[in-house]
């Protein structure tokens, strides 16, 4: 008598165990849900998006000589505009660097052989988007020309969202001085680890408060390793930081231009 009374029970019972791992099913979902969301489709989403900012989408990763041979890879871009740039650079403690003249190659060769600090040495001439440089800017590493900290920077033609324009640089340090193993020219020679010139020049940027913030593209470089014009080795994690400069409204003044030599390589176009 009492058997099919507690299989009824039994069966009475199961579905209100149902319902009470029901709310607790959809919480597990929930927040399995937002775990997947979180910290995977939306990083992925977000890396995607910024790898095709508008600026990159045709900025190839090594920039090239006047004659098409690879020249260093990029590894850093900077979004401002050019007084923005220019003086976040100048308050960094990098130089600007004098154009190739007669007078500034025979100062550089001057200054090699005698070993005399040369602030705003000249930088030979690389090429992205068909056209060399904008900016350039140096820091001196003790007395010796042959060794210094370098960056070039090349405006894109197109903007970001903000309407602020992007600029893609190659950041490198010079080890020496000597012959190219292409061209056979005097030039200077690199070294490998481009990531720590990367990251010495956001340190720079980042110690004297002028960036707002860092984003990282992963995956900028699919060649993590080559050689430069000079036959150099790079090598790099393939990871592009954009870092956006402080909002300035004002260039920087002639208290700051007075410090480099006037025909260093800084111009102030609308």
């Amino acid at each position: 008598m009492n058997e099919p009374i507690a299989r009824e029970v039994s069966a009475e019972s199961r579905p209100s165990r149902r319902k009470c791992f029901r709310p607790v099913r959809i919480l597990v979902l929930v927040l399995v849900a937002w775990l997947v969301a979180a910290y995977f489709l939306l990083p992925l989403a977000w890396r995607f998006a910024t790898r095709h900012h508008p600026a990159l989408a045709d900025t190839p990763c090594v920039a090239v000589t006047r004659n098409g041979i690879p020249g260093d890879p990029l590894n850093i871009a900077l979004v401002g505009t050019e007084e923005e740039i220019v003086g976040a650079m100048l308050d960094a403690e990098w130089y600007p660097a004098d154009p190739i003249t007669v007078k500034s190659s025979l100062r550089i060769a001057e200054a090699t052989i005698r070993r005399r600090s040369y602030d705003t040495a000249p930088v030979s001439d690389l090429y992205v988007w068909g056209r060399k440089q904008d900016l350039a800017f140096q820091q001196p590493i003790g007395m010796d020309p042959r060794r210094r900290h370098h960056v070039r920077f090349w405006r894109s033609e197109k903007r970001g969202d903000r309407g602020r324009p992007l600029w893609a640089g190659a950041a490198t340090r010079d080890t020496s001085v000597g012959l190219s193993h292409t061209t056979g020219q005097i030039t200077h020679h690199i070294d490998a680890d481009v990531d720590a010139e990367r990251d010495k020049l956001l340190d720079d940027l980042t110690r004297h408060h002028l960036l707002v913030d860092i984003d990282w593209i992963d995956g900028f470089h699919t060649k993590l390793e080559g050689r430069n014009g000079g036959s150099d080795r790079w090598y790099t994690d393939g990871r592009l930081p954009i870092a956006t400069v402080k909002r300035s409204e004002a260039a920087p003044g002639p208290a700051d231009r007075e410090k480099h030599e006037s025909g260093a390589i800084i111009s102030f176009s609308s």
